[in-house]
């Protein structure tokens, strides 16, 4: 837990390191190299489909076993060695203030009336097309993505590190960096990606859920709308293509009485998604800075929570 606390910590303070070999961005080339290596030997659907599952076995074992090993001989030499470089880990794996970092871009562009830096700094954190979106819409894309990322950037990290330190917390990130590298429905991926995609579902399947009622709590501790959190979240936690990521999300609009969801265009064609929450009020650019808050003290909740758990 102490290792957690000063990577955390860190994190607030530093956020990502510029200019810096960062692990996650080394597990993302070996997810590269590993899949042009196994692509090139496919030569139909059921081999692709095999060759997803040894992909992903392949990058997870590595991304577990690696830090593992690492940490074995550090602290067997020093324990205070093992704190130190176990606490760095843990530093990389978590991305709070990255993420507050990057919408907070978005929320500068805005303020500043100068909505196509707005939409530029929201197209490096969303998915879909952002060239024609307005300072509303432009606000609900980040919104849903700070609220989305507090359970899979912060919270299910935090709680995987709980359970088995920095190399269950890598394992982790692998598995979700696994999904949003191949995890797609094209023609690509639909066959390589489906067993990465399926296993993040799984491995986040938990992590959603609690990150969800302590958002709830945060909610509460910061004065919002935490009835309406409550009421949302039993509503439209499954409005959402993937079973996850609407438990955050509705937490999120309920407490701020927003809709969050609705279509949305990616590539040029449009995607019909419901919606999450009532639309008791306009979303506004404060909005930005009022979901990470609550992103801020739901992971300070979870890191009571691990307080609690590993002192039983």
């Amino acid at each position: 837990m102490l290792t957690l606390i000063i990577g955390y910590l860190l994190d607030l303070i530093f956020g990502d390191p510029q200019g810096f070999p960062h692990p996650i961005r080394l597990i993302g080339k070996l997810i590269y190299r590993v899949e042009k290596y196994l692509r090139d030997k496919c030569k139909s659907n059921d081999d692709e489909r095999k060759a997803g599952v040894v992909l992903w076995l392949t990058v997870v074992i590595i991304s577990f076993l690696i830090p593992f090993i690492i940490l074995l001989f550090v602290y067997k030499f020093s324990y205070i060695l093992g704190i130190i470089v176990e606490s760095v880990m843990i530093y990389f794996i978590l991305a709070a203030k990255s993420l507050r970092v990057e919408s907070m871009k978005v929320y500068t562009g805005l303020v500043n009336n100068n909505i196509i830096e707005a939409r530029r700094y929201l197209s490096y954190i969303v998915g879909r097309d952002t060239e024609n979106l307005d300072a509303s819409s432009i606000s609900r894309a980040a919104v849903e993505t700070v609220a989305e990322n507090t359970s899979d950037g912060v919270i299910a990290p935090m709680l995987f590190v709980i359970l088995g330190g920095a190399p269950l917390g890598f394992m982790y990130k692998a598995i979700n960096t696994l999904d949003s590298m191949v995890g797609y429905k094209n023609e690509k991926y639909i066959n390589m990606g489906r067993f990465s995609a399926i296993a993040d579902d799984v491995a986040n399947y938990i992590p959603a859920r609690i990150s969800a009622y302590l958002m709830i709590l945060a909610s509460m501790i910061l004065k919002m709308d935490y009835k309406s959190a409550c009421k949302i979240y039993k509503r439209d936690r499954y409005n959402h293509n993937s079973p996850n990521s609407a438990h955050t999300e509705a937490v999120c609009a309920g407490s701020l009485n927003i809709m969050l969801g609705g279509d949305s265009f990616y590539g040029g064609v449009p995607v019909h998604k419901p919606t999450i929450g009532d639309n008791i009020r306009e979303i506004e650019t404060e909005d930005i800075r009022r979901a990470n808050n609550l992103m801020y003290v739901t992971s300070a909740m979870c890191l009571i929570l691990g307080s609690i758990i590993l002192s039983l």
